[in-house]
């Protein structure tokens, strides 16, 4: 039974817990629901204890041994106002303090460094993303500081600078503004307005997804989230209309023309690395994109049907005739590819080392250097060559240029040479009303070919000759 007595200064100190009992209870007669708790150790503590609803609530008020009765009063019938209205003082606490704390966080969200939001944006869609794109945002908000370790400057005490959006990101989002976007645009644009203009792109998808999402995370506790709220702090169109300052990059016209086929040629076929050779070779007689030849699999030849199978990035795979030239060159890589390679010395010719645990390439252009088994740099032997015959810079895209360009000598209908470098359909006739087959773009595309060998003065006869001394070298 536990005993109700009006309280009083004296009465709440002289109160003592019960011998034998871990604590005892005082109820005050004058404030319903005020009691004080006493323990055995001495503990005194005013506790409010009233039914909320169909539960029973017991809450602690403060310590008796330092707070004012008046004050436990107080608070005590404050608590059995809102008991008596049906509300759970707890519940109005829990959800003060989540008030309170999601204020908090709106704080912090509005001062801290847009860095944070940006690792939580490219966190979110890393996933979606190509290898390529993750990459270019990683490499605009990099801190810098590193070695560098490609390159010419590889192995000096040179070291990355930081990324082209690092300065701004380091700001808090309201305070990435319009002005604040120009003047990084007027000074990032005189050194690298590529770049820039990239880095705007990637910033503005940054501040749309601000706008529209608010990223929340569940608290360690697991009871709650944690909300961020971009939306309230970022400026949406901070970067409209910005990019038109921005010089748009002069179009590439690099492109072979018909009298520089046969140096071109000369040159290339010079190039020691016969994988190389061939591959340049083929660029230029498909009108293939860089990493679409790149990436060919034996697998994607049919010399059956004589048909090459290539990832093409708009339709997913596109099938194109192998023409007699070509052919010629993926047999010889194939020979190459079946025997035992050997390192052989540029100077001398003398065999350095050999391969006895040789497993033939599932790549048509293999590599043993480069990490993916496939050829990743031609470009390095394309510009020597180049340099060697005296012939002006050309990139190795210009060669996909320069198979579109090639192929309106002999006449060839635009949407046959299209369809065979891979673009994509530019009318409604050419979408829903050519259905062309695979001997049809082989008569044209031997035709082309014909012409950049006839123009190249390049004979399949003189080919196979001169391909017999190096077979079996790497």
């Amino acid at each position: 039974m536990v005993n109700k007595v009006g309280f009083t200064v004296e009465r709440v100190a002289n109160f003592k817990c019960e011998p034998g009992k871990q604590q005892s209870f005082l109820r005050d007669a004058k404030t319903p629901g005020l009691g004080l708790r006493v323990t055995s150790g001495g503990s005194r503590t005013y506790v409010f204890e009233a039914r909320a609803g169909d539960r029973v609530l017991r809450r602690k008020i403060g310590d008796a041994r330092t707070m004012l009765l008046r004050d436990a009063q107080g608070i005590a019938r404050d608590l059995k106002r809102l008991t008596d209205a049906g509300h759970d003082p707890r519940e109005l606490d829990r959800e003060r303090r989540l008030a309170e704390e999601a204020q908090a966080v709106k704080q912090r969200a509005q001062s801290a460094p847009a860095l944070e939001a940006w690792q939580i944006y490219v966190d979110s869609h890393a996933s979606r993303w190509s290898a390529r794109h993750k990459a270019d945002h990683d490499a605009v908000a990099r801190a810098g500081g590193d070695l560098i370790t490609r390159g010419k400057r590889a192995g000096m005490s040179d070291v990355k600078q930081p990324g082209i959006l690092r300065r701004l990101l380091e700001r808090p989002l309201k305070d990435i503004t319009r002005t604040a976007i120009e003047a990084w645009v007027d000074e990032e644009q005189v050194q690298r307005p590529t770049r820039t203009r990239l880095a705007l792109s990637l910033l503005s998808a940054f501040l749309r997804w601000c706008a529209d999402f608010n990223y929340e995370q569940i608290s360690d506790c697991g009871d709650r989230t944690e909300v961020y709220p971009y939306r309230d702090s970022v400026n949406e169109n901070a970067t409209a209309r910005v990019k038109k300052k921005i010089a748009p990059p002069l179009p590439r016209k690099d492109c072979l023309q018909r009298e520089q086929l046969r140096p071109w040629f000369d040159a290339v076929r010079r190039i020691p690395s016969r994988t190389q050779s061939a591959y340049l070779q083929i660029l230029l007689l498909t009108g293939a994109r860089r990493n679409e030849l790149a990436n060919l699999q034996w697998k994607d030849v049919d010399p059956r049907w004589g048909t090459l199978t290539i990832r093409d990035k708009v339709e997913g795979v596109r099938t194109i005739p192998l023409t007699p030239y070509v052919g010629s060159l993926l047999r010889e890589l194939d020979q190459l590819n079946r025997l035992q390679p050997k390192v052989v010395s540029i100077k001398s010719t003398k065999p350095l080392a050999t391969f006895p645990d040789h497993v033939p390439s599932p790549w048509v252009f293999s590599s043993r250097l480069a990490s993916s088994g496939s050829i990743q740099e031609p470009r390095i032997a394309h510009n020597q060559a180049l340099d060697a015959v005296g012939l002006p810079p050309l990139t190795i895209h210009g060669l996909r240029r320069s198979f579109g360009t090639l192929a309106e000598w002999v006449e060839c209908p635009a949407g046959i040479s299209a369809q065979i470098m891979g673009h994509k359909p530019s009318a409604i006739a050419e979408k829903h009303y050519r259905t062309r087959p695979i001997d049809l773009l082989r008569a044209w595309h031997t035709k082309i070919e014909q012409f950049i060998l006839a123009e190249a003065c390049v004979s399949m006869s003189d080919h196979e000759e001169s391909l017999q001394p190096t077979l079996g070298t790497r």
